[in-house]
């Protein structure tokens, strides 16, 4: 399959893709065509017998979920010292900021 420059433009026009000189529409036209290639040749190999996977697990399927993450547990961090140590002006373990009034 090969896209011609006015389905480029069509293409380039619906993913909001400026182009403004005909190099540009040129060089897209290869980059899309060269893509479409990549798929017509991946779409003829042989996938007969080839179990799916899921994931890109290692076994594919439901049993290869990836692992829960742990439970959160809301902490101070442990490094008050070191946060603080970061800001302009402190009062006591906050940072203090000038007072805003609209």
């Amino acid at each position: 399959m090969s896209l011609d420059t006015a389905t480029v433009r069509r293409v380039a026009a619906l993913a909001r893709i400026r182009l403004e000189e005909e190099a540009e529409v040129m060089r897209l036209q290869a980059e899309l065509n060269g893509i479409l290639g990549w798929i017509e040749q991946l779409q003829s190999v042989d996938t007969e017998g080839v179990e799916p996977m899921a994931g890109g697990a290692p076994g594919g399927g439901a049993s290869a979920r990836m692992p829960m993450r742990e439970e959160d547990v809301v902490t101070d961090g442990g490094i008050r010292e070191q946060i603080l140590a970061n800001a302009p002006d402190r009062e006591g373990d906050f940072f203090a900021v000038p007072k805003v009034v609209e």
